[in-house]
């Protein structure tokens, strides 16, 4: 009488050949379950030991969408609402001073009875006119000095990088203040001074960018075949430079938005009876110790959506041009 055995349990004895791994009962029949290329085998689930949320502050594109959107509708509600909502710099009521948030003022009144909501948003029309214009001057500051940099090279290098290096040691607050105390509180004070103090990150980007450039291989076919310094410059590597300039001044908005809140807080940016977001802040001060906590909340809640969306664009732009660098949100 034949034993009974159970399925593949006599071809699969200890100390067989057919048991060893590189025998050929060893491996995996036509109907067996294949390795797949991540580790695992058909009709088993996949690991997740390397697997990451797709959605990414600054990086994914439901956060670049909400950032986007959040920028977008600041722009229009700064440019519409001269046309809108039309504020009189100078008015106050008495009659309605620190009242809570409700439908008629949806972010309550000041110490002078104004809407925080309709101040903030002039406040910010401000702010975002200082930080752009503030962005541009730096941006352009910055690129010059590191073009002539990294296009000489030499001694002008040394020279010109060693004065990044001094003003980069100053603090950039005592030096905008020093600054500001110099022209006296004015909208061009603030601006010089944030120009002036944040080129400094501008400049060491496009000398170094410049100085990667000239070891290209077109830039030396370039120079071989007679073409003069101003073309290689104006042809060949300004084309390249342009994009990080571009992005440069995008990132360095929200920094001069932070910067001339700071300036205005401390009571040595714009003139305190203009609508500014430091401005807003200075005065909620007295309104905070007296309960109306509204009316510093509604200008910090504006400049941290409005900041934080511009830093997310800017560094998913960061991400196209550079994808091996992943983009740091840093305020």
């Amino acid at each position: 009488m034949p034993e009974l055995t159970r399925p593949g349990s006599g071809s699969a004895r200890p100390g067989s050949d057919s048991a060893r791994p590189g025998s050929d009962s060893a491996r995996p029949g036509p109907g067996s379950a294949r390795p797949r290329p991540d580790g695992t085998r058909a009709g088993t689930r996949p690991r997740l030991a390397g697997w990451r949320p797709r959605l990414r502050l600054g990086t994914g594109r439901a956060g670049v969408l909400v950032a986007g959107t959040v920028l977008l509708a600041a722009v229009a509600a700064c440019l519409l609402a001269p046309l809108l909502w039309p504020l009189d710099q100078s008015a106050v009521a008495l009659d309605r001073t620190r009242l809570a948030p409700s439908w008629t003022h949806p972010a309550g009144t000041d110490d002078l009875g104004r809407d925080v909501a309709h101040r903030a948003l002039y406040g910010l029309r401000v702010s975002l006119l200082v930080g752009a214009v503030a962005a541009l001057v730096a941006t352009v500051i910055g690129g010059v000095v590191g073009g002539i940099a990294g296009t000489v090279g030499g001694r002008v290098d040394r020279v010109l990088m060693r004065i990044v290096d001094t003003v980069a040691a100053l603090p950039h607050l005592l030096l905008g203040i020093f600054i500001v105390a110099m022209l006296r509180p004015s909208l061009g004070a603030v601006i010089a001074s944030i120009g002036l103090t944040h080129w400094l990150s501008t400049a060491r980007v496009v000398r170094s960018e410049l100085l990667s450039l000239r070891t290209r291989p077109f830039v030396d076919a370039a120079v071989n075949g007679g073409a003069s310094r101003l073309r290689v410059l104006t042809r060949h590597l300004l084309p390249h430079v342009l994009p990080r300039l571009a992005l440069a001044v995008t990132l360095m908005i929200p920094h001069a938005v932070w910067h001339e809140t700071a300036l205005s807080f401390l009571g040595l940016g714009l003139p305190p009876h203009l609508a500014s977001l430091g401005n807003m802040i200075n005065d909620g001060q007295g309104s905070l110790l007296a309960g109306a906590w509204w009316a510093s909340l509604a200008p910090g809640a504006v400049i941290v959506l409005v900041t934080l969306a511009i830093a997310v664009v800017a560094a998913r732009w960061r991400d196209r041009l550079d994808p091996r660098v992943r983009a740091e949100l840093q305020l």
